[in-house]
């Protein structure tokens, strides 16, 4: 007598039924088999690879569907998973772990992060039913990305990208036209021939150079429904780089997706975040404030000096007893009647043992403290950064 049982249609009809949405093991427990059995009787129904039967693909699938590349993927879980929190999930096969991809989730993810992909490298319904917005989206990077090659420059584009730069005629957005390559691919390029003749620079002054209420309006539909910034360029009248540039300027990123996370369905400058000191100074708009404040904070200053009545007298910057803010310290009303003059005395370097003058008593003068404070940022980097940096290696 046989150790297991026959199969039964309804056994049949539960396996074929559930083949890649339940596990193996779960499978044989409920059927009071075997996971070898389960396997071969699978095989004989013919019911495919178990990681094809169910409502998901495997990682690796995926990428060469939406990539069209078949190469490995360890940059892609950096990218994707780790960068962009790709959902992914783990099915066992065996005694093996698979990363698999529910294409629900997948296409919930893509359309946040439409423009990090290529549509038009995807074959349609390659994943089978898509979105509506899909569609749309492929034919706007086909349009794109068709005219922009992505291939290594060619020693002939080298010497015609070369040609074109030194007859100072063409600015960024004719040279991409003509060569058919983005404005940060042929900036790139430039840099990595060494070529120090750059392309005319763009008429950013006058009302043409403005950005109007309209030009934000078509900006803000324009990402927000994944169009490129050359094609957004086009549309109003501006270079790409031009347009990459102001989205940097307000939402402080150039990614696009991020932008359109924070930028919801509101106006331009919607849940645009505040910048950081570090990114402050690298804005034209904070560096102009803080320009304007400083300007005012030395009108104060000179206001406050007039009324204190030192404006004649330059001996002030020579005495040890001067406050830019508060005046005299000695009490003194004016420095022709003072008794109290105390000439600034010199001071010497420990360091490099140059002379300086200052009031406040230093053992290294201005340019030594600043190294020296470099030299302790250097060390506390070495100290406490190291360690990581070796951790990553292993």
């Amino acid at each position: 007598m046989s150790k297991h049982p026959r199969w039964s249609q309804e056994d049949e009809a539960y396996l074929a039924e559930n083949w890649g949405t339940l596990a193996i093991a779960t499978l044989a427990k409920n059927l009071g088999r075997t996971e070898t059995g389960i396997v071969i009787r699978a095989r004989r129904l013919n019911l495919g690879p178990f990681l094809d039967s169910g409502d998901y693909i495997s990682l690796n699938q995926l990428i060469t569907t939406v990539t069209g590349s078949k190469g490995t993927y360890n940059y892609k879980i950096k990218s994707w998973v780790q960068n962009r929190g790709f959902p992914i999930h783990y099915k066992r096969v065996g005694n093996c772990r698979r990363r698999i991809v529910y294409l629900k989730e997948f296409w919930e993810w893509a359309e946040k992060n439409r423009n990090f992909f290529d549509f038009s490298k995807m074959k349609p319904l390659a994943l089978g039913a898509e979105p509506e917005w899909v569609r749309e989206q492929r034919q706007k990077d086909f349009h794109s990305y068709a005219l922009q090659y992505k291939k290594p420059w060619t020693s002939e584009e080298d010497s015609r990208l070369i040609m074109l730069v030194k007859q100072q005629r063409y600015g960024y957005a004719e040279l991409s036209e003509i060569l058919q390559r983005s404005t940060g691919a042929i900036q790139s390029r430039l840099n990595n021939l060494g070529v120090k003749d750059r392309p005319i620079k763009a008429d950013n002054h006058g009302p043409r150079a403005a950005w109007t209420q309209k030009d934000l309006d078509a900006l803000a539909d324009g990402i927000r429904h994944g169009v490129s910034y050359a094609k957004i360029g086009q549309a109003i009248g501006k270079s790409e780089k031009a347009v990459r540039g102001k989205a940097f300027y307000q939402y402080l990123t150039e990614d696009a997706d991020k932008i359109r996370a924070m930028l919801g369905g509101g106006t331009w400058g919607h849940g645009a975040p505040e910048p950081t000191v570090k990114q402050g100074l690298k804005l034209s708009r904070t560096v102009t404030s803080v320009r304007k404040d400083l300007s005012a904070l030395i009108g104060l200053l000179q206001y406050r000096i007039h009324n204190l009545g030192y404006d004649p007298y330059w001996q002030r910057f020579l005495c040890a007893h001067w406050s830019g803010l508060h005046g005299c310290m000695a009490g003194c009303s004016d420095c022709d009647s003072c008794a109290e003059f105390l000439r600034i005395s010199p001071q010497y370097c420990a360091r490099c043992g140059k002379t300086f003058f200052e009031r406040q008593k230093n053992h290294f003068c201005e340019s030594c403290r600043m190294a020296r404070k470099k030299q302790a940022q250097r060390k506390w980097k070495r100290k406490n950064c190291a360690p990581k940096k070796r951790e990553r290696g292993k």
